[in-house]
């Protein structure tokens, strides 16, 4: 009975942090067992899947692409980081982050680096120690150490008086 409490009790728990990211790391150890490598890849996906979040790994690498684990502010909720991709120490990743590869190249992320959420990171790049990135700013190149990188302001586009905006069913929304 206490062994059917304790399954119960995993199942309505929320995020474990430590189990997640031990598994993800003994992914790259060389001296785990392949079923333990099997069980544990299995893991990593099934809580990829349930929180919508693509942690990829790669391997057929041998090198764990974090330095140490990163703080996740809302958990796994939406975060993509791309295999390859270098993530430094001590770096806080909020949701709905995006760090991918374009061109044939995934970023590398320096220590202390605080990314807002929906911030999208894409290409070959560097991203220095004790960088800033704001919410929804997407970058696509070289970031110095010791940055801030903000959206500019809203542009605001006026459309002419007679301009007729695209609608599924033009009947729900006529004008007056």
């Amino acid at each position: 009975m206490n062994e059917f409490l304790n399954k119960l009790k995993m199942l309505y728990k929320g995020f474990d942090y430590n189990k997640y990211w031990s598994s993800l790391e003994s992914l790259y150890d060389p001296s785990i067992s392949k079923f333990k490598r099997l069980l544990c890849r299995n893991y990593v996906s099934r809580v990829n899947r349930r929180f919508c979040a693509s942690i990829a790994y790669n391997p057929n690498s041998r090198d764990f692409n974090f330095k140490s684990w990163p703080i996740l502010g809302h958990g796994l909720n939406g975060i993509v980081i791309a295999a390859g991709a270098i993530i430094g120490k001590d770096c806080y990743i909020s949701h709905q982050v995006t760090i991918g590869r374009s061109r044939g190249g995934a970023p590398t992320l320096g220590d202390n680096v605080y990314i807002g959420p929906g911030a999208k990171i894409f290409g070959d790049i560097t991203i220095g120690n004790n960088v800033r990135i704001g919410a929804n700013c997407v970058v696509f190149q070289d970031i110095p150490d010791n940055a801030t990188v903000v959206l500019q302001k809203p542009r605001i586009i006026i459309k002419d008086a007679n301009y007729e905006y695209y609608t599924a069913n033009p009947d729900e929304a006529k004008r007056s």
